[in-house]
């Protein structure tokens, strides 16, 4: 198998010919150190075909402007900070009312050059070889950026009206940009959306059901729809939330996090059959100060749950971000090149 056709039997719910394996981001620090170049900095995507990770993830190109006070507004109107991190950090955004979101023009999916970096992977990787994911949003991540986040929780109790029609928006304009992609011959999105806390989610499973739910089945629907195969992240404990995303139909969920208590093998055993999983080698503790035998030893222990039966990508439980040890990194591909065939 190639890797689109490995990545396309997990998400069928079959068994491929081996356990996938890629990552959100690769931070560059940790590319740097595993892949030395003679030539100056390698790149993700170098990394990627080096180590034979199965995916090479892309967004849509977003134009954006340096503000005077050094932060970036993007085409959305958000405005956002940058650290050593690969992520930036929202400030504020363009709409934080009713009639600011009238008066408000979203991005055009048609815009030209829109997709120009998924048109170049996907004419790279047209053998197979690599799978290119496109990173859309569902019902959280953008609305919750157009404005700082407390306001945006208060107008969900203050104005549930305003905020759902505010989410619908954003939703309109995923879906015009999932009919763009699907049209170049994208198969692949996942949607990074973090909705819950370590102990929760971020508001009452009562109130995302009536304001985010009905907009969540629009999406994940639309998607479908357009043959798209749909991975969902999010952090934090999700329990109470996970089946409304099972029921709008998504096919994996990612990460599966272990320091909110997501238990990798009760998920398994109780929606393995219908529903494909990435993750969850703890990233925030065993890969960044964790001995090289920890490593081992969790990542033997999440493909001994994840690998049977198939529905399974292996992974970081979020991103190898830039505090991740490199050789731990390195030790846990390692443990999976060494089980991942079937």
């Amino acid at each position: 198998m190639n890797s689109v056709e490995r990545i396309e039997a997990v998400l069928s719910h079959q068994i491929p010919d081996r356990v996938p394996c890629f990552e959100w981001i690769v931070d560059k620090k940790v590319v740097n150190a595993l892949l030395p170049s003679a030539a100056g900095e390698a790149t993700e995507e170098d990394f990627i075909n080096e180590f034979g990770l199965d995916v090479v993830c892309v967004d849509p190109n977003y134009f954006s402007e340096m503000l005077p006070s050094g932060y970036v507004r993007d085409e959305w109107g958000m405005i956002k900070g940058y650290s050593s991190e690969a992520h930036s950090y929202p400030v504020d955004g363009p709409i934080h009312n009713a009639k600011e979101l009238e008066n408000y023009t979203p991005p055009s999916a048609t815009e030209p050059g829109r997709f120009d970096t998924l048109k170049k992977k996907l004419e790279k990787y047209s053998d197979g070889s690599k799978a290119v994911m496109l990173h859309l949003n569902d019902i959280w991540s953008i609305p919750s950026r157009m404005m700082p986040f407390e306001e945006f929780i208060i107008n969900i109790f203050d104005e549930p009206e305003f905020i759902s029609e505010l989410v619908g928006m954003t939703v309109d304009v995923n879906i015009a940009l999932a009919t763009e992609a699907a049209k170049l011959g994208c198969k692949f999105v996942y949607t990074g959306d973090d909705v819950a806390y370590n102990n929760g989610p971020m508001i009452a499973p009562s109130m995302f059901e009536e304001i985010f739910v009905p907009h969540l089945k629009r999406v994940i629907g639309a998607y479908k729809d357009l043959g798209l195969y749909v991975i969902k992240h999010t952090d934090g404990n999700v329990m109470s939330l996970l089946d409304y995303y099972i029921d709008a139909g998504i096919d994996c969920f990612d990460p599966i996090d272990p320091i909110a208590g997501m238990d990798f093998g009760f998920l398994k055993e109780k929606y393995g059959k219908t529903l494909a999983f990435k993750g969850n080698v703890n990233c925030a503790t065993t890969l960044v100060s964790g001995s090289i035998e920890d490593v081992i030893e969790e990542s033997r222990s999440r493909m001994a749950i994840g690998k049977p039966g198939g529905g399974y990508i292996f992974s970081s439980s979020n991103s190898i971000h830039s505090s991740v040890n490199p050789q731990n990194y390195k030790a846990m591909l390692d443990t999976w090149k060494e089980l991942r065939d079937y």
